[in-house]
């Protein structure tokens, strides 16, 4: 597959660059046969040259003004975005964490009860082991 848009955009740029030649060579040509003494049209060309180069100036100033506005912009959006980050950062792992202890919780009140209930019922064998005359553990038998 063929990229076609590219192809068009050198096509364009070249005819506007072959427009913007001929514009000049013809302004050239224009000035130079103007009917003007030498010096005449010596001035009016020191005098548009002056007029292009504040006008590059001012164009050059507006631009780099531009440029700092956009600069400080873009930088506080991204301080903004930065900062926002953090703090779904955090509520993200406070959420997290506190799932996490939702979590635990169950199983280790599990494990305590259990721990608690085993405790309870050897204690409950021993205590019926000691008035039964019998010990609580196996014994096992001999054989002779």
């Amino acid at each position: 597959m063929r990229n076609d848009y590219s192809r068009d955009d050198s096509n364009v740029t070249t005819k506007l660059t072959y427009l913007l030649i001929g514009g000049g060579i013809g302004a050239v040509i224009a000035l130079l046969f103007a009917p003007k003494s030498g010096q005449e049209l010596r001035e009016d060309i020191a005098d548009v040259t002056r007029k292009g180069i504040e006008k590059s100036k001012e164009t050059a100033a507006q631009l780099q003004e531009r440029a700092g506005e956009y600069y400080e912009v873009g930088r506080e959006r991204a301080n903004e975005l930065y900062q926002t980050a953090q703090e779904k950062a955090g509520e993200l792992g406070d959420k997290a964490k506190s799932a996490a202890a939702r979590t635990a919780n169950p199983f280790t009140a599990a494990v305590e009860a259990g721990k608690e209930a085993y405790v309870a019922e050897k204690r409950r064998n021993e205590s019926k082991a000691i008035t039964e005359g019998r010990p609580s553990y196996p014994v096992e038998k001999e054989n002779n």
